[in-house]
Parts: C-alpha cells; structure tokens; sequence
C-alpha cells in the first residue's frame, strides 16, 4: 500500500548558479555552476516524501528522450516504482532552465512537453487503488488534464474512498478559477502559495477572507504556503485560522522546489498521524532543508533528522 500517489509533472531542471545578469544578446557571461536535477512538482515531492520515509508511487508523462531516461532513472534510484509513468514517443520530456541569483531566487524558463499532453486517461488506477492519499501536483501546467478532467479524477478518486490534495502552480494564462473551480468539490486538501491563493480568490488579499471562498467552493481543509511566514493552516470554515511560523534562522542557498518540499513534509505528517497544525509544523521544517542546498530535492533528510532540526531550532 502506497502512503500517497503523486499525479502530475515531471521536469528536468538544468540549473545555472549564480546569475545575477543577463548577458547582452550575442554575449557570453560566466557562472558558477551548471547542473542537471529532478523537477517538477510531482517528482519533487515524490522524490521528498521518499527521502523522509514514506511508500510513494509517481503517476506522469516524460518523452522518450535523454531527459526522460535520466528522470526514470533517478526515480529507479531513489527506490520508487516507475510503473505509473508514461513515455510518449511523440512528444519531448518537459524541461526547465532555472536561473538562481545571489540570493537565491529563482527565474523559469519552461517547455511543457509531455506533461502538456498527459490527461485523465493516462492514469494507472490500480494504483490509485493501492493508495492512502492521492495528491495532485502542478495544476495550471498540464493543459490536457486540468479542469473537467482533473475533476473527473479526483471525483473518481472520492468515490475510491481516498482523501485527495492539491497543489496548484502558478498559471501564466490567466485562467485561474475558470479551470479549478470544477475541482474545488473533490478537494479535501487545498494548500497553494500566497500569491496563487490571491489570484484563485480573485483578488481577495486576507488570508482569512480567502480560506473562506476556498470553503464556499466545497474544499474541505485549507493551507496557504505564506513564505516567510510559513502556512496559515485551518481545518474548516467555522475553525479559527493558524499561522504557523517558519524556521528563519537559515540562510537561503537555492529556493527551488521550496513549495514542493513544504507539501512533501505535509503530507508525509497527515498519513503518519500528525494533526493539520502539526504536519503544517513539520512541512516547514522540510521546506527549510530544502532551501539549505542546490536542486528541488537535494537538501531533503530522513524523518528523524528533521525532527532533530526541530528539537534544536525554534521556529519564527
């Protein structure tokens, strides 16, 4: 039995360090490092959730192409089935070029790939079957599979008897609620970013206010990632909200895959019989490894390590 099956992208991430600036066209500029890793949403918080301990299954698409071996590899390596992971012929692997600069920051370049062609029907429901949770990652960047079809799943998985999660990324195209609102019914788990909360709730800028639409539109439980601040977290409307702090006292090297790793450690605390405020706890303390080193997944440590960070460090 898997603890939770990840549905969603898939990319390699070619990430350049440090980038301060842009050359001029025609120019070329020195940097640090250039370097190959695992990404996208899905990957990175499979592969996280691998790394604290728990039985993860990865549901996707990649191409049949140099990118797509070295991703099914690194899921072979990391000890993770690839048997719910489609190769398509006809398309590419999805890839980004991350830029990072000084302080850790970091700029996309995207190419959707296959996870621009990965849909509903591609999904391997004798694993869903033989799983906990189901968590969606990487809405808003998988055109064929967000909006009905998404929700088609997610209501499928329900009827399963399986608690569902999702997590969205930020949408380019502005669609916003015109694609997630047929999903919000089936979600019992909503935990996007600040900035994408505000975008989905159209405008609204309280946390409060916009916990409140997500609970209207038929989401069961809410958590907002809020950046330094950490997650405000709240378990229904007539429940009364909880920031809880972040871990501060660590300096930024690289922010890439911060948010993954965050619903990594949440869920990883929700099916290992911690409370909604403590995997809440618990998910900002893997979000701090996680911006502790290089790469989406590289700063990640086993469960009792985090715990150990936990005991030694006080949040806020």
């Amino acid at each position: 039995m898997y603890d939770v099956a990840c549905i969603g992208i898939f990319v390699a991430d070619c990430i350049a360090k440090t980038v301060d600036k842009i050359p001029d066209r025609g120019k070329l500029g020195l940097i640090d490092s250039l370097s190959l890793y695992t990404g996208g949403c899905a990957m990175n918080a499979g592969a996280d959730m691998k790394k604290l301990g728990a039985d993860i299954a990865l549901l996707g698409m990649v191409g049949n192409d140099g990118f797509g071996s070295f991703l099914l590899g690194e899921v072979s390596k990391l000890g993770m089935t690839t048997e719910g992971i489609k190769v398509s012929d006809a398309d590419s692997t999805s890839a980004s070029v991350v830029l990072v600069d000084g302080g850790g920051e970091r700029t996309f370049l995207h190419c959707l790939g296959a996870n621009g062609t990965f849909t509903e029907t591609d999904i391997n429901y004798d694993i869903i079957k033989d799983s906990k949770v189901v968590f969606v990652a990487g809405t808003m960047l998988m055109p064929n599979f967000d909006g009905e079809p998404c929700a088609r799943f997610l209501k499928k998985c329900k009827e399963m008897g399986k608690i569902t999660v999702l997590d969205s990324a930020w949408d380019d195209t502005g669609r916003w609620m015109d694609i997630l609102r047929p999903c919000m019914p089936y979600i019992d788990y909503f935990i996007p970013s600040i900035d994408e909360a505000r975008m989905f709730a159209e405008g609204r800028e309280d946390v409060k206010d916009i916990a409140d639409y997500f609970f209207d539109l038929g989401v069961k439980h809410v958590a907002i990632k809020v950046g330094k601040d950490g997650c405000y977290v709240r378990e229904s409307k007539d429940a009364e909200g909880v920031t809880m702090p972040t871990y501060l006292g660590i300096k930024p090297v690289d922010t890439t895959g911060a948010g993954d790793s965050f619903c990594a450690g949440f869920l990883y605390g929700l099916t290992h019989g911690m409370s909604m405020t403590e995997s809440a706890q618990f998910a900002n303390a893997v979000a701090t490894h996680c911006v502790m080193a290089v790469g989406a997944s590289t700063g990640i440590r086993p469960y009792e390590e985090i715990c150990r960070f936990m005991k030694e460090n006080q949040p806020g």
